[in-house]
């Protein structure tokens, strides 16, 4: 992982599968709705549903790095900008989020 200054915007399913292995104080923060983690989630990950982040953020530690997933990638690009412009300097999108986790790093994650 880049130093803290060097904190990309994005990563790949991939390389947050990596982050997380040398990083037991990051976050996964899955930002789905409650039926999509019924379908398919990941072990470890902390469940703030998309609309609850603003209401919620005081959960989140702001000096560890939070890798924020979704579906495909979308939401989770538009909680890391927020997220970034309040202060949560280590937050990460997934980019491809649990759909192309399932096809990439664990095909035993179902897809929907």
């Amino acid at each position: 992982m880049p130093g803290m200054r060097d904190v990309p915007l994005e990563v790949s399913v991939g390389e947050c599968a990596q982050y997380r292995a040398e990083q037991p104080d990051a976050i996964l923060l899955d930002v789905r709705e409650a039926w999509e983690r019924d379908i398919a989630a990941l072990e470890g990950s902390l469940h703030i549903p998309m609309n609850e982040i603003v209401a919620r953020a005081s959960e989140l530690d702001r000096d560890r790095p939070i890798y924020v997933l979704c579906h495909h990638g979308a939401r989770s690009a538009s909680v890391v900008r927020w997220m970034r412009a309040n202060g949560f300097d280590q937050a990460i999108n997934v980019a491809g989020g649990i759909h192309e986790w399932s096809q990439k790093v664990d095909p035993g994650i179902p897809t929907y």
